[in-house]
């Protein structure tokens, strides 16, 4: 197999909206970024920055006979496995990954495929992006990233190296230790918004309305209480606060799933309100408002 790359050359899995922001910054920072493709070809991106400036990049697809040593996996919750069990025969021996998704999903599984010197990262982020055409991508929110090592740390050079890159990826970047507390935070607004948005077929500001707040309320108060039963206390007054901030904070976007679904493509349903339903029925609590809006997303023709 070909050297393994720079510290400064990265590839990402995938075109989606969060994948090309990443990839369009990095390029945009010095960086050598590479695109993980299923039909590799070069990408031609319109880019339009938070600033609303606009240029052209272009990103290309990585070699198959090279080496990957940093990763980054910006794909649906539930392409996550396969996509990272596809790219094990390329990774190097001591190759960082970092996943990023909406919901949660069991990484467990995967982990265990690694190889010891190979590292598992996960990035939460509330940077916007969405693509109005195939090769064009919109900054269209400006927002913060938190990452956690999932793995053993190994006190070299990899992991600061994957600090360093993405805070210029998706940053400004805060390092945590244990990152499950955020994302059940992000879960929470991940289950207020995201089904609801897509079902209404509309953008984050007009799940303000009045008529919406019962039933954000039942949800996030439905998340609280398996979060806190699983260890992660949260309040539901101060969450749903949260998810308003976060509704007013997007107003004028549209969620991926709302995108997903008007696209007819899968959404991550069942790593948002399945995942809460999930837990809740090993916890043996009732989660009916999340179960409702399971069924619903699922019974949408594209499924």
């Amino acid at each position: 197999m070909a050297p393994a790359q720079s510290a400064l050359s990265w590839v990402c899995v995938g075109s989606g909206a969060i994948g090309l922001l990443a990839s369009a910054r990095l390029q945009l920072a010095g960086y050598n970024i590479t695109l993980w493709l299923k039909q590799p070809t070069q990408i031609n991106l319109k880019f339009t920055d938070s600033k609303q400036q606009s240029q052209h990049l272009l990103l290309l697809p990585q070699p198959r006979t090279a080496a990957i040593s940093r990763l980054l996996v910006p794909v649906k919750a539930h392409q996550v496995i396969q996509a990272v069990t596809e790219l094990l025969p390329y990774l190097a021996d001591n190759a960082q990954l970092v996943l990023s998704h909406n919901g949660i999903i069991a990484l467990e599984p995967l982990i265990q495929q690694l190889q010891p010197k190979q590292g598992l990262w996960f990035l939460s982020t509330s940077q916007a992006a969405y693509k109005p055409a195939p090769h064009s991508l919109v900054h269209s929110g400006a927002g913060s990233s938190f990452l956690a090592k999932l793995t053993h740390a190994d006190n070299s050079d990899n992991e600061q190296d994957v600090i360093t890159t993405m805070s210029a990826a998706l940053g400004p970047l805060t390092l945590v230790n244990d990152i499950y507390p955020l994302l059940w935070q992000k879960l929470a607004v991940n289950v207020a918004v995201n089904p609801l948005s897509a079902l209404e077929n509309c953008q984050n500001g007009q799940l303000a309305a009045a008529r919406y707040r019962r039933q954000i309320t039942t949800l996030v108060t439905e998340v609280c209480k398996v979060a806190t039963a699983l260890g992660y206390p949260m309040t539901a007054t101060t969450t749903i606060d949260r998810v308003y901030q976060v509704i007013a904070a997007t107003a004028l976007n549209y969620s991926s799933m709302q995108q997903d679904v008007q696209a007819r493509r899968q959404t991550e349903i069942n790593a948002i309100c399945g995942y809460v339903c999930q837990q809740a029925a090993q916890l043996q609590l009732a989660t009916p408002a999340n179960q409702q809006m399971l069924h619903a997303i699922q019974a949408l023709p594209h499924y």
